[in-house]
């Protein structure tokens, strides 16, 4: 399996086609050959089999040798309840074996058809308000519907049994992003399926009262047939019901994913299984670091937000967060754009050189396939707005021609192919828990942000010229992943188990640096408060305690003095402190002006750490190199191009691959130790290698290899 429950055995791969005549006489690779897959989505149902020769020839042309097949098909596959229609779909396939393309199968259920909808409108999602989520968009069905279960299983077994023995089938695709519009569903099937939920997490009323707090507001339950949904409320919903429907929502869609899975497995058990995540921007719904053991192969979908400032960073990011929630085994980049999308209130085109500088870094962070939406740009539809390899412009284009230049570039990265992402030392913490309840209601500020405080805190290592791991906190709790970081950054860790304390307090005391961001350790599993003062779980071994937060209004701003000046902002705690803390900063103005705001104590062999506000960027990137500096860790990218330049390194067993990425709009220079000969071009991408130093082009990538030294 992969994901955070992999073993030690081999993760399951794409299983390439054998060896075999292609159509113009020439002999594809073997399936045991190093390569990196590369292609897109591909619909030829949306255009006239003529065009389909085009499209492979013009495949091949660009390198691409994968390609996902079948995802938004159902109602061509099966055109009435009783009729069924594959003629197409094996032409497809046929072709594109013939033509050395290997094929990721969709399980066709993304979308049900119209006739099933209109015979069973009882699969529709319902919203808060108990409006009805109608056709005529995409996933218009209930995670939890046994109607939908049962025609869907029904097409997946139809699917598996007619081409369980293709020679093309690489991979199956289950669904399609699932739960992008259709997480959330408060109908009277996801009412019945969260009680049978809370009964099998609870045990009994009395535990699910205890765990609500139902004593307040005289919310006490005496049935379970009592319990819905958060629908709309007079006012603010149960904080807890509130959790436990976001963690019900995300198991509902997993348990979906399993169904699908199990008829795979039993049909085609040789075939590996994925499915598309969606780790990016503020998508939240589905805990992936959950999901990840139910695949075999981790796929992400990603798509840059251009009104973000930091839109790169957050590629960064989730294409880091991605590996490490894949074990950081390989992991496959099923979708990002080649240029524009259609979705955003503005779509700018990629610029020159940011569709290579992209799919780099999803590559850097332990991507082995790097794949579009979508092959052939359409013509009508919703997304014909949303570029393609093959734009309307067709093979006399820019993006044609750079998506053409980069699969040639794939094909000199091949021996990269299944090294895995090489582990920094530094950990940042990512909790969908705490994602979920700390912008809940009703809470000391609504302003706080948890994505945006982690992507703060990361951006603040890249600045410094230091690599840090999106470690999800679930692995914590499962007993990996602290081992190896020497510093654990832990930003609005709100929601703190006993064991995730526990856990945390013992990598302190066994020398390891711990910084506690504001807001965290505020509530246990149950969203109940830790009692005794603030940050709560983390209160003795930091050696502080609040007694009240100071929100601040969106303009308002505090000033910090002392070691590590800055401003702060959104929210600050009234900190006092045990005489061994040594206070590194304090609040020079605002409602707790005098106390300490940043704080250190020694614990064991380690230290503990208190940031107790939002910092601004240049206090934050401070904040970080001081705590990194007194881990003992060191850049090893000179100064002058820290923040400019991000270095990751992949390795395999007998090499290190440095992947040098180039974050801005000019050309850097990077001094590199290359005059031992020790570093050695795998893929310069316009960039060039001398002695002193490497030179990159604005958004340019260059990777170098060097032997590995240590076991």
């Amino acid at each position: 399996m992969s994901g955070l429950s992999s073993t030690s055995e081999a993760p399951r791969w794409v299983r390439w086609p054998e060896a075999h005549t292609l159509a113009d006489g020439t002999e594809s690779l073997p399936a045991g050959a190093a390569r990196i897959g590369y292609g897109a989505d591909y619909n030829p149902e949306q255009w006239p089999e003529e065009v389909w020769a085009d499209d492979v020839r013009l495949m091949r042309e660009a390198g691409v040798n994968i390609v996902s097949v079948g995802i938004f098909s159902w109602a061509l596959l099966q055109p009435t309840i009783d009729s069924w229609d594959f003629g197409w779909l094996d032409r497809a396939i046929d072709l594109l074996h013939a033509n050395g393309i290997a094929v990721d199968l969709a399980t066709a259920t993304a979308s049900p058809p119209p006739w099933l909808t209109e015979a069973h409108p009882e699969v529709l999602p319902v919203n808060r308000v108990g409006e009805t989520i109608w056709p005529g968009g995409r996933q218009q069905w209930r995670p939890t519907s046994p109607v939908f279960r049962r025609y869907a299983l029904a097409l997946v077994e139809k699917m598996a049994m007619r081409y369980a023995d293709h020679p093309a089938l690489s991979m199956w695709h289950i669904s399609n992003e699932l739960g992008c519009h259709n997480v959330y569903d408060y109908s009277d099937d996801a009412a019945s399926a969260f009680r049978d939920w809370l009964e099998v997490r609870y045990g009994s009323l009395a535990e699910l009262n205890r765990a609500w707090g139902t004593a307040f507001w005289s919310q006490n339950y005496s049935t379970w047939n009592q319990i819905l949904p958060p629908r709309l409320a007079a006012t603010h919903p149960n904080p807890t019901q509130q959790l436990d429907f976001a963690r019900f929502s995300s198991d509902a869609l997993k348990q979906y994913l399993v169904a699908e899975r199990e008829i795979l497995r039993q049909v085609t058990p040789e075939v590996p299984i994925t499915t598309n995540f969606m780790v990016m921007g503020e998508t939240r719904g589905m805990d992936y670091a959950d999901w990840a053991a139910e695949v075999d192969v981790v796929s992400n979908d990603h798509y840059l937000l251009v009104a973000d400032p930091t839109a790169f960073e957050e590629l960064s990011f989730s294409a880091n967060l991605t590996g490490q929630i894949a074990g950081r085994a390989p992991w496959f980049l099923m979708e990002h754009s080649t240029s524009a999308v259609n979705w955003q209130p503005v779509n700018q085109a990629k610029t020159p050189g940011q569709l290579r500088r992209d799919s780099l870094t999803h590559l850097a962070h332990g991507a082995d396939a790097i794949c579009f939406f979508q092959w052939r740009q359409s013509l009508a539809g919703a997304e014909k707005f949303h570029s393609a390899m093959l734009p309307h412009a067709g093979e006399n284009s820019a993006v044609f021609r750079s998506v053409s230049r980069f699969g040639g570039e794939l094909g000199t990265l091949a021996e990269v192919a299944g090294s895995r992402t090489k582990q920094a030392r530094i950990g940042i913490l990512f909790d969908w828990d705490s994602w979920w309840a700390s912008e809940l209601d009703s809470h000391p500020t609504e302003l706080l942000r948890y994505k945006a405080e982690a992507m703060a805190w990361y951006t603040a290592a890249l600045a410094n010229g230091l690599q840090a791991d999106i470690v999800p906190a679930r692995s914590v709790l499962n007993g990996h992943g602290l081992a190896g970081y020497d510093l654990v950054i832990a930003p609005m860790l709100y929601i703190v188990p006993q064991p995730l304390a526990d856990a945390l307090a013992d990598y302190s005391r066994s020398g390891g640096h711990l910084v506690v961001g504001v807001f965290s350790g505020i509530a246990d599993a149950d969203d109940h408060i830790h009692p005794g003062g603030y940050p709560g779980a983390f209160r003795e071994l930091l050696g502080v305690r609040a007694e009240e937060f100071g929100g601040l209004l969106p303009e308002q701003t505090v000033r910090l003095s002392g070691d590590l000046p800055g401003t702060g902002s959104l929210l600050t705690h009234d900190v006092s402190v045990e005489t061994d803390v040594d206070v590194l900063a304090r609040f020079d103005d605002g409602p707790f002006a005098g106390v300490p705001a940043i704080t250190s104590r020694a614990v064991g062999t380690g230290r503990a750490s208190f940031v107790a506000t939002v910092l601004d960027q240049v206090a934050l990137v401070a904040v970080v190199g001081r705590f990194a500096a007194d881990a003992g860790i060191r850049s090893p990218l000179p100064a002058g191009v820290r923040g400019s330049v991000q270095l990751a390194v992949r390795q395999s067993g007998t090499a290190e691959y440095l992947f040098y990425i180039n974050h801005t709009a000019q050309v850097v220079t990077v001094p590199v130790a290359a005059t031992d000969g020790s570093l050695t071009a795998v893929d310069l991408g316009g960039s060039t290698l001398t002695a002193e130093a490497l030179t990159l082009p604005a958004t340019g990538v260059a990777v170098l290899r060097r032997a590995r030294t240590e076991a």
